[in-house]
């Protein structure tokens, strides 16, 4: 039997050189797909990740949020700011500290911290530069929020209708990005004497199991965590919606996909209408066609899912040089075959009809066809 792969090859690959523009806007269609499903995937896991790498950073053993509320919620402060003196007479408590919340637009909130409780707790911020409050109106920012925002030692910054100054700038990862005097904030906001969430450490970690316990027992209207268990909440199916929200951007993508390549190989049939004519009237058949457009497409999808994982760096680098306090973006290499399967997929899909009519064409009308 003869082996017509060599020649089939070399057909799509001569095809594709011939229509450079077509292909090249293929095979970005193809890789904005992946882009698209990389980029999203990537965001949710990066912000989720972030968020939870920021709640280690507390140095906590115990967290302490109200009943009901959700695991990344900016519920209303509920939690008695009296309820720290009850936490510091338990057994093996070390220190106990809370903060206050409070949205401040988009995805951006402000923190309220006793900042002497806090630097108890887990040593206290790292400063680029400039130091911690001096005076009423000060304000702490992390090294993100500091680039994205233009920021530095005395910069003013206005939010909650005050304006701020900027008395520190600290390295990210402990809690929070704007971090201002606990009482300032709960007198601002009208949430005075409550937090919005308890931190507790204990003398040994030994000792946890037999705290939280205690804990629960003692306050069952609160949601009471080890930090390792409340960090381990902090996933795409713990969010509500978010599922939902990556399967209908993913179908999005698809739909694109699959029309870009549907006009493709639909345009490349037309075009080589008298091109399949001549290879049927040499004896080709049907499946010898529908061989050469899979291929194409599937050279094409290929293509343009290993641009799509170049372009999902590229992506992630703007958001880390744009904003880098608002998103955070990780690269998900476990998402790269699938990402690269559903991009396979649609457009396998889309040359489908377009392979059919290639293989049902007529050679005598094909050949006539101008």
């Amino acid at each position: 039997m003869v082996d017509y792969t060599p020649l089939i090859n070399k057909l799509v690959l001569e095809n594709l050189k011939h229509r450079p523009v077509r292909t090249a806007l293929s095979v970005l269609a193809v890789g904005l797909e992946v882009t698209m499903i990389l980029s999203l995937v990537g965001l949710c896991e990066g912000m989720l990740q972030d968020s939870a790498r920021r709640a280690r950073g507390v140095g906590a053993d115990v967290w302490i949020r109200p009943g009901g509320s959700s695991v990344i919620s900016f519920s209303a402060p509920s939690i008695p700011q009296k309820m720290t003196e009850f936490l510091e007479r338990q057994e093996h408590v070390q220190v106990v500290t809370g903060n206050l919340v409070h949205p401040i637009g988009g995805v951006d909130t402000v923190t309220g911290i006793d900042l002497a409780g806090f630097t108890r707790m887990n040593g206290g911020f790292r400063y680029l530069s400039g130091g911690p409050f001096e005076r009423p109106e000060d304000i702490l920012v992390d090294e993100y929020y500091a680039r994205q925002r233009k920021l530095a030692v005395g910069s003013t910054l206005r939010i909650l209708n005050r304006d701020w100054r900027v008395c520190g700038v600290v390295e990210p990862g402990k809690l929070a990005r704007l971090i201002v005097p606990l009482d300032l904030l709960q007198e601002l906001t009208a949430n005075n004497g409550k937090l919005s969430q308890v931190f507790v450490k204990l003398d040994r970690p030994e000792n946890l199991p037999a705290v939280i316990a205690s804990l629960k027992a003692q306050l069952p209207n609160y949601q009471i965590y080890s930090i390792e268990e409340f960090t381990s909440l902090f996933t795409v199916e713990n969010v509500p919606g978010l599922q939902a929200f990556i399967n209908i951007v993913i179908g999005l993508a698809v739909v694109v996909g699959f029309l870009v390549v549907f006009l493709s190989m639909y345009t490349a049939v037309l075009e080589r209408t008298r091109e399949i004519g001549i290879l049927k009237a040499l004896g080709a058949s049907p499946g010898y066609v529908l061989r050469i457009i899979a291929r194409e497409t599937a050279l094409l999808a290929v293509t343009g899912s290993l641009l799509g994982v170049g372009l999902s760096y590229a992506t992630r680098w703007l958001i880390m040089v744009l904003v880098p306090a608002s998103l955070s973006q990780v690269i998900v290499t476990g998402w790269w075959p699938i990402a690269a399967g559903i991009a396979l997929g649609g457009a396998l899909l889309g040359s489908a009809y377009p392979g059919w009519r290639a293989a049902r064409q007529d050679p005598i009308e094909a050949l006539a066809y101008e």
